[in-house]
């Protein structure tokens, strides 16, 4: 009986030999591109693979969550909390992050800026801020360089905060084959407004953050940045493919699942279901919710919550009732924030585990 089979599917793997590759790529690129890399670890949400990371050549992590920056705050004394931090509760927390961490929060409104420096000053701590951008996500971010300089200036007058430049998150930039020519020279056309606005003022920003899994491997194409926060690509999954981002045998993340039926022909069904692999659309255009990772021409055609349908029309091969297949999400973030715990393969054994403890809020 394999190692495999003595785990309890569905379960996350994490194979470490593409680990290790995927964290050399993006190190060997912002060395040589002169880029501050500042992994997201929300995709992996473990302390031990921010560690990783910093070893790579990381210098600080991005969070997304409090509890992100909790955990996170283990290993690392530079955190960017890179979404708004409102909410009495919220704030009450980050600010009892140990002192040696330097914290800086990305916002994008003076309400959310004066709370921040009333927590920050009656704790007695220096908390910095990036001013957040909108760069045609219309997601968050103010919208224009007045705006920026309006809000920076009132960062950098608020006691208790630091202003320390701006930020953006273009994940509306994705193309199949990271086809993002004219997309990346508006990118930083639109940037290069709100930074001479700034500096103009006064207000230079030292830290232009932007970035995304996606579009990495052309960030040096944008004039004026100085870090990326790229997160999946430490484990990659079937959008980054689509999108260009890496090639399929760089996916160092799959959902090990068992094959429970194959009574209806033309498809089988897995253990895993929406409640493993998270039910995201993807950029594939033959659709689906994943692949299997030695098999990538059979899609998961179809979850619920228990279920995974997988689609056999495009494949000779007929698994049977039993089988252990691995499959490789849509979306590696959303799948991992499901499970308790990632296995870790090194050259196909199994090596450790390591529990997911930055899940929730």
């Amino acid at each position: 009986m394999s190692w495999l089979e003595m785990i309890a599917t569905p379960a996350a793997l994490v194979d470490l030999d593409r680990v290790d590759a995927n964290l050399r790529r993006v190190a060997r690129y912002t060395e040589q591109h002169g880029l501050r890399w500042r992994p997201h670890t929300k995709t992996h949400k473990t302390p031990e693979f921010a560690r990783r990371q910093l070893d790579a050549g990381a210098r600080g992590v991005t969070v997304a969550t409090v509890r992100e920056a909790e955990v996170m705050a283990e290993v690392c004394d530079d955190v960017l909390l890179a979404y708004p931090a409102v909410g009495e509760e919220r704030l009450g927390r980050l600010m009892k992050l140990p002192s040696r961490v330097r914290l800086t929060v990305a916002l994008d409104s003076f309400e959310a800026l004066q709370h921040l420096g009333r927590h920050a000053k009656l704790s007695q701590r220096t908390v910095g801020v990036l001013v957040e951008l909108e760069m045609g996500m219309r997601r968050v971010g103010v919208a224009s360089p007045e705006d920026a300089v309006h809000l920076a200036r009132a960062a950098a007058s608020t006691s208790g905060i630091e202003y320390r430049g701006i930020t953006f998150y273009a994940g509306h930039l994705r193309a199949p084959g990271g086809a993002l020519g004219s997309e990346m020279r508006a990118q930083s056309e639109r940037l290069a407004l709100f930074v001479d606005a700034l500096s103009g003022e006064g207000l230079k920003p030292d830290i232009v953050s932007g970035g995304s899994t996606p579009t990495l491997w052309r960030s040096h194409e944008v004039a004026g940045l100085t870090e990326i926060r790229p997160g999946i690509n430490i484990f990659n999954d079937r959008n980054s493919v689509s999108a260009g981002a890496c090639d399929w045998d760089a996916c160092a993340y799959s959902v090990l699942a068992t094959v429970v039926s194959t009574s209806v022909a033309g498809q089988a069904v897995i253990d895993a279901g929406s409640k493993a692999l998270a039910k995201e659309e993807g950029f594939d255009p033959s659709g689906g919710y994943g692949a299997l990772l030695d098999r990538p021409e059979v899609r998961v055609q179809g979850l619920s919550e228990e279920h995974g349908l997988l689609d056999l029309s495009r494949t000779a091969w007929r698994p049977r009732v039993g089988e252990l297949v691995r499959v490789v999400p849509n979306h590696v973030c959303a799948s991992v924030n499901l499970h308790e715990r990632l296995y870790l393969v090194r050259q196909g054994h199994s090596v450790a585990t390591h529990a997911i403890t930055a899940r929730g809020w």
